[in-house]
């Protein structure tokens, strides 16, 4: 008897795979946003999406984030939209980068990755296509606006959700799309009692100073 021939879908590589296999392919100093999505394919969404997220789970640069953020706002809307292949303008796609400040980011996320993606496998792939993925594309739009806004502290929740959006995509991993959804209103929460919070403190420092200045001086 023939052997059954499977048509099940080959297994998608690992997140670290697949920026491994950035590594070393571009033969110029200076790399195109074009030549990269090229480069990624139907993966450019979670790929991005990692890159872009990868930063907020440490400390960096002030104002970084809202750099970050704008640059989230593309994929997430492509992602709402079903999008399946990452689109830029042309003059967008012609900017460029360092390829050995590129590599230098890669290698070290790398081995912060394979660490972590015994845990990661295919389930609940569902949550990782369309139409789920305009939900998933809603959230990370809303976390990229998180980004930009200028609240301390915002940073991090925002980038565990997209972290863990852009890993489930890649790897097809609907459990950790799920788990993305509670870091994603805490990323709200934090924003919104954040900003409450700032105000009424301002408000009362206002008035304490105002207060003294007016003991002080009448």
């Amino acid at each position: 008897m023939d052997q059954a021939i499977s048509h099940r879908a080959p297994p998608a590589p690992t997140a670290s795979a697949v920026l491994e296999d950035l590594i070393d392919v571009f033969p110029n100093e200076k790399v195109s946003v074009g030549e990269l999505l090229d480069r990624l394919d139907s993966r450019a969404h979670g790929v991005l999406l990692l890159i872009l997220a990868l930063p907020m789970l440490i400390p960096n640069i002030p104002g970084i984030s809202t750099i970050f953020g704008v640059l989230m706002l593309l994929p997430a809307w492509q992602l709402m939209i079903g999008h399946g292949r990452m689109w830029l303008p042309q003059k967008m796609r012609n900017w460029t980068f360092s390829r050995d400040g590129f590599t230098r980011a890669l290698n070290a996320a790398i081995p912060t990755l394979k660490r972590v993606e015994y845990l990661i496998r295919p389930r609940l792939s569902f949550l990782a296509a369309w139409p789920a993925t305009s939900l998933v594309g809603f959230q990370t739009f809303v976390m990229a606006v998180v980004l930009i806004l200028p609240i301390w502290g915002a940073n991090l929740t925002p980038g565990i959700t997209v972290t863990l959006t852009a890993l489930g995509l890649l790897q097809r991993d609907g459990l950790l799309i799920l788990l993305s959804i509670p870091c994603a209103i805490g990323s709200v929460a934090w924003v919104y009692y954040g900003t409450k919070y700032g105000i009424m403190a301002a408000s009362w420092l206002a008035e304490t100073a105002g207060n003294l200045f007016h003991t002080w001086f009448f």
